[in-house]
């Protein structure tokens, strides 16, 4: 029968869907940002040269996300349009959650889930997995090609950061980082506490936990104190 899971079981599940996949894994998600720990079990799975399908959303992705992509061997990438669908499954069981692949979901957000046993229950198994190869079906199949990563130390020296919002290019500058139009917005809440869902860091760029009074993750803050001085 199908078990209800909480954010830490969320969590745990889909590392052990991962973990465990000996056949296929299919990765269905929206938004697509993967940690270091998921990273490192699908590059594990990658060498077991296993059947892996990632379908996601959105098609921006940044250039040290497809890079990562390129280099595994086994992992096909397909978009999507008007995905909405979160599930995560092998040839053993199925996970459908409000948990994005992204690892801002993974480490803030209150999320839910149900896992799903092949071997207790086949046909809502085999419901859920009909309707991955649907998707998989309906979507667009991408070639990532390697995009030159350009070193923070480089961007800082252009000026350029990120909206920690959308993630569209503006001009670094901590007390104003976002673009024209989230900025607006943001001025209807008018609340520089406010965190993000999906923010990024304002320097470079990566998943981040930013708002008004924090838009940078800690590295870049570290290596950019003097932005912070007045």
């Amino acid at each position: 029968m199908a078990k209800f899971l909480d954010t830490t079981g969320v969590s745990n599940e889909l590392a052990q869907i991962i973990k465990s996949a000996k056949e296929r894994l299919i990765i269905i998600s929206p938004y697509l940002q993967i940690s270091d720990r998921f990273k490192e079990m699908l590059e594990d799975q990658d060498r077991m040269k296993l059947d892996i399908r990632i379908i996601y959303g959105k098609s921006e992705l940044q250039p040290h996300e497809s890079n990562w992509l390129k280099s595994l061997k086994s992992v096909r990438t397909s978009i999507c349009k008007n995905l909405h669908a979160k599930c995560y499954l092998n040839e053993k069981e199925a996970l459908i959650s409000s948990m994005n692949f992204y690892e801002f979901s993974q480490l803030n957000n209150n999320e839910m889930g149900i896992v799903v046993y092949k071997s207790e229950d086949t046909q809502l198994y085999n419901d859920i997995y009909e309707e991955a190869k649907r998707l998989i079906r309906i979507s667009d199949e991408i070639k990532i090609t390697i995009e030159k990563v350009i070193p923070k130390e480089e961007l800082n020296k252009k000026g350029e950061g990120f909206c920690i919002r959308c993630g569209n290019k503006i001009k670094i500058n901590p007390k104003s980082p976002y673009c024209l139009n989230d900025f607006k917005t943001w001025k209807r809440i008018k609340n520089e506490a406010y965190v993000e869902k999906t923010g990024l860091c304002h320097i470079c760029g990566k998943p981040n936990a930013s708002s008004m009074e924090k838009p940078v993750c800690i590295d870049c803050y570290n290596k950019n104190k003097k932005l912070f001085k007045n």
